[in-house]
């Protein structure tokens, strides 16, 4: 398992990185998600445990009200978010996870969030 923190350190989050790493990583082009320009790595909910600050996680939903997006009361960082495609899982902001530097990463895909699925009409 591995830290993954917000910037103040108030929320610290264990996530376990597979050994070949993740194997999804991602930036999406939403509305939310471009400008926080973040990159994300899919992880299931085994993986995925709230060790302290879980008081200070704050809940931003917008559009479907699906997708649940938390970041630090505190210091505001975007630290992990539920995905509307799938709310078990976990997208997690993987410039937070210690030991990971985003900048090293080649050839991160886009996903498609402005002609998500859901918001297409029937």
């Amino acid at each position: 398992m591995k830290k993954l923190t917000c910037h103040c350190g108030g929320v610290e989050i264990q996530v376990r990185v597979p050994d070949e790493g993740f194997e999804k990583l991602m930036r999406c082009n939403c509305s939310l998600c471009k400008r926080k320009g973040y990159i994300i790595g899919m992880i299931g909910p085994e993986d995925f445990k709230i060790s302290k600050g879980e008081n200070l996680l704050k809940l931003y939903q917008y559009h479907t009200k699906t997708a649940k997006h938390y970041f630090c009361s505190n210091c505001g960082i975007h630290t992990h978010n539920n995905p509307r495609s799938n709310p078990k899982i976990y997208g997690i902001n993987i410039a937070c996870v210690e030991g990971i530097n985003p900048f090293e990463l080649k050839n991160v895909a886009i996903n498609d969030g402005v002609n998500h699925p859901l918001d297409q009409k029937k």
